[in-house]
């Protein structure tokens, strides 16, 4: 954990101090590993008294990404009403933190780092017992990893350690801070979701939800209460279908299942669980992903090759004209936490609820894969022969209602 220790001339200086499962280690930026560690940043407001009533946050997955923004955003909030612990599986990466925490003179007592793996129930419970407030006031829960490829070339590991993180860690962390809550009767659990755990698409031509431009957010739905719907820009068109990412939405759609239950269970303790549904953002997320098929995709057959190149173009795409900033998403996080009546869900972007309400009006669900299927592969012509140009059936088709007996 960083500290804050005094400088012999009478300044303050940022000392790195690595508490580790196998101890404690204080810094001269090299872990007990070996490892190389960023010096933590001179901040640019050293006499920032701290309010004694701070809301104690603690995000998972803070080496990059959303963790690492949201992690900024909080820790120099005007308010100065945060306290921030940005947990990350490594301490060696966080080096990118702290230097963008000096570029925006974050002050000091109010961001520190702690080693959490959620893959690991022990380095949950050490991360939570290095918390020095005795508490944790708004859990979020961010860490995460994705899979892209055909399902049938993907190796066991690769499966398992996707789910292992997304899936179990999350459980893991909750586990071990929703005790707590439910004792104080108080907290706040935000989640990282994905459109890849609500349909698997987005169309572009939906209304807004989350927050407005002043931060506010009202309503058990997430969505704006007495406002006209908006209608997605250019800038924000859509990222239509997963496709290949078949494990990565079996874990995002378990998470759905797992907040909803704890929704429905929690506002009688004070806790109130909203998932925050991400569509493309500007991370390394893709770069960190299991898997990303190179040799292996050899093990699929030519057609499934053809349609995996078509939908990375379809991808890059999407990524370059319309991923949002890191920083846009983050607004939506702190909407939902200072949300006076939690909604379940907020939505960081207005384009994909209009395939979900499809999803409800066709319950047999052809009419969303049928969607999804044009939308993903019929923006360019086929490389090759495909099953649809042998005349062979390719989409469902809704089933006939039952004849009354």
């Amino acid at each position: 954990m960083g500290r804050v220790g005094p400088r012999p001339e009478g300044g303050l200086s940022l000392e790195i101090r690595l508490e580790t499962q196998q101890g404690v280690g204080t810094g001269q930026g090299r872990s007990r590993a070996g490892g190389n560690l960023a010096q933590r940043p001179e901040p640019c407001t050293p006499h920032t008294p701290l309010p004694m009533d701070r809301t104690v946050v603690l995000i998972t997955g803070c080496s990059s990404g959303i963790g690492l923004h949201l992690a900024l955003r909080l820790a120099s909030d005007p308010s100065r009403s945060f306290k921030v612990y940005a947990t990350l599986r490594d301490l060696r990466a966080q080096g990118p933190l702290w230097e963008a925490a000096r570029a925006r003179g974050c002050p000091p007592g109010f961001l520190e780092t702690l080693q959490l793996d959620v893959r690991d129930a022990d380095s949950v419970a050490a991360a939570r017992a290095r918390v020095t407030e005795g508490r944790v006031d708004v859990l979020v829960c961010n860490a995460g990893r994705g899979l892209l490829g055909p399902l049938e070339v993907h190796t066991a590991g690769a499966v398992g350690s996707v789910l292992d993180v997304n899936v179990a860690g999350t459980v893991r962390t909750l586990q071990a801070f929703l005790p707590d809550m439910k004792r104080r009767r108080s907290g706040r659990i935000l989640v990282t979701g994905s459109m890849g755990g609500l349909m698997g698409a987005w169309n572009g031509a939906g209304p807004v939800g989350g927050a407005e431009p002043g931060g506010r957010a009202t309503g058990c739905s997430g969505l704006l209460v007495g406002d006209p719907p908006r209608r997605a820009s250019k800038a924000s068109s859509p990222l239509e279908g997963l496709p290949f990412n078949a494990v990565y939405c079996a874990s995002k759609f378990a998470i759905e299942g797992l907040c909803e239950s704890l929704a429905v269970l929690l506002p009688p303790f004070g806790v109130h669980v909203s998932l925050i549904e991400c569509g493309p953002v500007r991370t390394a997320f893709l770069e960190k992903q299991e898997g990303v098929p190179g040799g292996a995709l050899d093990g699929a057959d030519a057609e499934t090759r053809v349609l995996f190149s078509r939908y990375q173009r379809h991808l890059e795409r999407i990524f370059r004209e319309a991923a949002q900033d890191p920083e846009e998403v983050t607004e939506v996080f702190l909407a939902a936490l200072r949300a006076p009546r939690p909604a379940l869900r907020y939505f960081s972007t207005e384009s994909f609820l209009p395939l979900a309400h499809l999803r409800l009006a066709d319950p047999s669900g052809c009419s969303y894969v049928a969607a999804m299927h044009r939308a993903v592969f019929a923006d360019e012509p086929a490389e090759e022969e495909t099953a649809s140009d042998r005349g062979g059936p390719v989409l469902c088709a809704p089933p006939a209602a039952a004849a009354p007996q």
